[in-house]
């Protein structure tokens, strides 16, 4: 059985495979894998929405959590963690537009805020490895 001391790993993992599944899908549509790329991309879909899900049962049980280091560290975690949070703020409406066209096969609709959607996305992704890393690990 899971418990809340076990989620924080468990949000890292959800971003790291929604962070290789972004790459994997931006891979197959450049290699013309349509069907397999629309797969790949309701995997990373998925993923963010197990990792949001675990994310706030975390926080409504733990609060928050503050970064103990001092000096430079603390500056460069700060800065991950501001535009991490700005962004990921963001990415919840991008994705469900950009997969909503998508499955809609509105492929130019999709195409034009998908070059937005997958650098924001796949930023909030590994920034949240990185302030995981950065808070539980360093």
């Amino acid at each position: 059985m899971i418990s809340v001391t076990d989620l924080p790993a468990l949000n890292a993992t959800l971003n790291a495979t929604s962070a290789l599944l972004l790459v994997t899908g931006y891979i197959l549509i450049r290699q013309g894998s349509r069907e397999a790329h629309r797969k790949v991309m309701l995997g990373a879909f998925t993923a963010s929405v197990l990792f949001l899900i675990s994310y706030l049962i975390y926080h409504f049980q733990v609060g928050s959590v503050r970064f103990q280091k001092t000096g430079a560290i603390r500056t460069v975690y700060l800065t991950v963690l501001l535009t991490h949070t700005v962004l990921a703020a963001l990415v919840p409406f991008l994705a469900i537009i950009t997969l909503r066209r998508g499955l809609q096969a509105r492929f130019d609709k999709h195409r034009r805020i998908a070059r937005w959607t997958l650098p924001i996305w796949l930023y909030v992704s590994v920034t949240g490895v990185v302030v995981y890393w950065m808070l539980y690990r360093m």
